[in-house]
């Protein structure tokens, strides 16, 4: 029994701990993320926001979920019920393991694996199957509609993410996320020599997570709210819960690439006192008010206009970076061992 207890059952126990303490503060984040997201708003359009329940309107993200809970949930009659039910709990999975391989501080991650880009870079490819499943599962031809668009959308701007990915990793010479800190540790953090892509990447993941001004889903006059017009309660729940989680997850994968992870801005006191969750915590909430910064000052651009920026302006000049990146290196001798 002590057997059991020592090689089996405490190690599980230990990986549920460490599971739930990602997943806990993650979902609470996801939830006073919709909620800063509306302060945010209403003070740049100079209205109040959420200042009803609880103090501040701090309770107003539980009252939504409350309210999204109570109500019925409809599936259309033509649908396929099981994709139609799948779907929207496949696009909430998917921003929530890809936590796995993301470092927090020195040592704080649950898997260090060697290829933690290309992990999160295929949990970020499987993200179309669920708007895809969803809009086909609908029975509803703007749903289907809406679905192609925005998985198209997708696919589009991951061209240029893993471009931009690569040209990073060739300055580190590993797929390890905290390698990629520790490299940044020794030299500068990579948005002084890689700004273009910084922006880049920025604005790729604003398309790649519906976000205004890219928000094509949301297009109310053309096809109804999109992929997710037949959703309603708990799953219409899940579908924002996950883009609001891959806005968290998205920042987090630019603080890592550009601005150092969990590193201070400065390497003297009393920065380094702060510990290194914290920095990444900032960081990642400067970046998601530049997100909701975006989304009050742009209008959203017609779909010929984001494709057009997506595979004729982002996909040539990250394709041009990375030439250049790898012949710079090369030149100076400066590629990683």
């Amino acid at each position: 029994m002590d057997e059991f207890w020592s090689g089996y059952l405490w190690p599980a126990i230990l990986i549920v701990l460490e599971i739930a303490a990602i997943l806990v503060p993650l979902l609470i984040a996801i939830a006073y993320l919709t909620y800063a997201e509306r302060k945010v708003l209403g003070a740049m359009q100079l209205r109040k926001g959420p200042n009803v329940v609880g103090p501040f309107g701090l309770l107003q993200p539980f009252a939504d979920g409350l309210k999204l809970l109570l109500k019925e949930t409809v599936v259309p009659s033509g649908a396929s019920r099981a994709a139609f039910i799948v779907a929207p709990g496949l696009t909430f999975a998917l921003a929530l393991v890809a936590w796995a391989v993301i470092p927090f501080s020195e040592g704080w991650v649950l898997a260090n694996i060697n290829v933690g880009i290309l992990y999160l870079f295929a949990i970020s490819s499987m993200g179309v199957y669920g708007i895809i499943m969803a809009g086909w599962a609908s029975n509803s031809r703007y749903a289907f509609l809406g679905g192609l668009r925005s998985a198209a959308q997708m696919v589009s701007y991951e061209v240029s993410i893993g471009f931009v990915m690569i040209s990073v990793l060739l300055c580190v010479g590993s797929l390890n996320l905290t390698d990629i800190v520790h490299a940044q540790q020794r030299s500068i953090w990579f948005v002084i020599p890689h700004l273009p892509l910084f922006v880049i990447f920025f604005v790729s993941g604003l398309a790649e997570t519906n976000r205004s001004p890219f928000d094509l889903v949301e297009a109310e006059a053309e096809l109804v709210t999109g992929y997710n017009v037949e959703y309603s309660s708990i799953p219409f729940a899940l579908f924002f819960l996950g883009e609001y989680g891959n806005m968290i997850l998205m920042s987090a994968i630019i603080t890592i690439l550009f601005l150092g992870g969990w590193l201070p801005p400065l390497r003297y006191e009393p920065f380094t006192w702060v510990p290194g969750v914290i920095w990444l915590a900032l960081k990642i909430c400067v970046l998601l008010f530049g997100m909701i910064w975006v989304r009050a000052t742009f209008p959203r651009y017609r779909y010929d206009q984001l494709m057009r920026l997506g595979w004729k302006v982002f996909l040539p000049f990250s394709l041009f970076w990375l030439v250049l990146t790898a012949g710079v290196l090369e030149a100076t001798g400066w590629v990683p061992k």
